[in-house]
C-alpha cells in the first residue's frame, strides 16, 4: 500500500469525522452513531474498496487506461456530427455574408475614407461624448501615432472585426439579458452557463468554431462574440433588476402594460448599465485580438504574432501599443456616453 493511498484514506476519514460532528451539533445526526464510529466505518469501506481493485480511484490516476467519464469522446463525436451535417450550410448561409460585410467595412475604412477623416471623426466623437478637449486631443493624437507607425491598415482591420463582433454580441446578448431580468427560471438556467463562458479559456472556443467554419475572419468574429457576450448579458439583467420598484408601481398605476413598462421605463433606466456592459464587451473583444490571429484573422493581433514568430520585439511592441491606444479610445468614449446617460437618467 503506497503512502498516497494511506494519505487519501486519512483525508476521507477526517472529512467524514468533521461532517458528522457538524451534523451532531446541528441535531441532524443520530446520537447513537458517534463521529468516531462513522469515520472508522468509512475508512474501512474505502480500504475494502481499495483491496477490491479501487486504488486507481483513490489515487486519481488512470495509468493510461480509458477515462471513467469519457466526456471528451462524447464532445468529439457531437462536434463531428455537427460539422458533417451542418458545416456546409452554415458556411454558405451564415459565414459568407458576414465575411463579405466585414470585408466591405474594412475596405470602406481603409480605401474609401482618408485616414485624417477617420481621425477627426473619432476626435469629434470623443468630444461629443465627454465634452472635454483633453480626451478629444488624446484620441486624435492616438490615431496620428498609429498612422505614423505604419499600422493604419491592421488597425482598421481590427476595428472592423471588433465592430462586427460587438454588433453580434449586442444583437444576441441584449435580448438574453432582458429575458434573464424578466424570468427567474431563465436566469437560474443562464447563470451557470455565463459562469462557464467567462471561466473557460478563450483558446477552447476556437476549436469547434474552426472545425465548423474553418480558418479565417468569421471564426474570429464568432469566437470573439461568444467570449465578449457574458458582461453585456449580466449587466443588462442587473440594470433592469435595479429599476426602482416605486417607478414600476407608478407606471402600473398609469395603466402601462408589461411591454410598455419594459420599453419606456425599465430599458431607458437601465441604459447606463447596458453601456457599461457594452464597454466591458469591447475590452474583452480586444483581448481576443491576438488569440484570434492564430486562426488567420488579420489585424493588429497578426502583427503581434508575426513579431513573436520572427523574434522582432519592436514590431510586436508597436502593434501592442496600437491595440492599447485603440482600447483606451473605445473605452473612454463608451464610458463617457455611459456617464452622460447616467446623469441624464438621474436628472429625470
Amino acid at each position: 500500500m503506497s503512502s498516497g493511498v494511506v494519505f487519501s484514506v486519512l483525508v476521507i476519514a477526517t472529512a467524514a469525522y468533521g461532517l458528522v460532528v457538524l451534523a451532531v451539533q446541528a441535531g441532524r445526526w443520530p446520537a447513537r452513531i458517534t463521529p468516531h464510529l462513522t469515520a472508522a466505518g468509512i475508512a474501512g469501506l474505502v480500504l475494502l474498496g481499495g483491496f477490491a481493485g479501487g486504488w486507481r480511484l483513490l489515487t486519481f490516476s488512470s495509468d493510461g487506461a480509458e477515462p471513467l467519464f469519457p466526456l471528451a469522446v462524447w464532445i468529439d463525436g457531437w462536434v463531428e456530427r455537427l460539422v458533417t451535417n451542418y458545416g456546409d450550410a452554415l458556411r454558405e448561409h451564415v459565414s459568407n455574408p458576414i465575411v463579405y460585410g466585414i470585408g466591405f467595412f474594412e475596405r470602406f475604412l481603409h480605401q474609401e475614407i482618408a485616414w485624417p477623416a477617420i481621425a477627426i471623426g473619432f476626435t469629434l466623437l470623443a468630444f461629443h461624448a465627454s465634452r472635454r478637449w483633453a480626451l478629444a486631443l488624446f484620441v486624435g493624437g492616438a490615431f496620428v501615432l498609429i498612422w505614423s507607425l505604419d499600422l493604419w491598415r491592421p488597425t482598421m482591420q481590427t476595428l472592423s472585426l471588433i465592430s462586427v463582433s460587438i454588433l453580434v454580441t449586442v444583437a444576441v446578448g441584449l435580448p438574453l439579458g432582458v429575458l434573464m431580468a424578466l424570468s427567474g427560471r431563465f436566469r437560474m438556467l443562464m447563470m451557470p452557463l455565463l459562469d462557464f463562458m467567462q471561466t473557460m479559456p478563450s483558446f477552447v472556443y476556437l476549436i469547434p468554431v474552426v472545425m465548423l467554419f474553418g480558418l479565417g475572419t468569421f471564426s474570429g468574429v464568432l469566437a470573439t462574440a461568444i467570449y465578449a457576450a457574458p458582461p453585456l448579458i449580466r449587466l443588462t439583467d442587473l440594470g433592469i433588476r435595479l429599476v426602482d420598484p416605486e417607478v414600476l408601481e407608478a407606471a402600473t398605476a398609469f395603466g402601462a402594460s408589461r411591454r410598455q413598462k419594459l420599453w419606456r421605463v425599465q430599458l431607458p433606466l437601465a441604459l447606463p448599465n447596458v453601456m457599461a456592459g457594452v464597454n466591458q464587451s469591447i475590452m474583452m473583444a480586444l483581448a481576443m485580438v491576438v488569440i484570434a490571429s492564430m486562426i488567420g484573422v488579420r489585424g493588429l493581433g497578426q502583427e503581434v504574432l508575426y513579431g513573436l514568430q520572427r523574434q522582432e520585439a519592436g514590431a510586436g511592441f508597436t502593434a501592442g501599443l496600437s491595440i492599447v491606444l485603440l482600447a483606451i479610445t473605445l473605452d473612454r468614449i463608451t464610458q463617457a456616453y455611459g456617464q452622460r446617460l447616467q446623469t441624464h437618467t438621474k436628472g429625470r
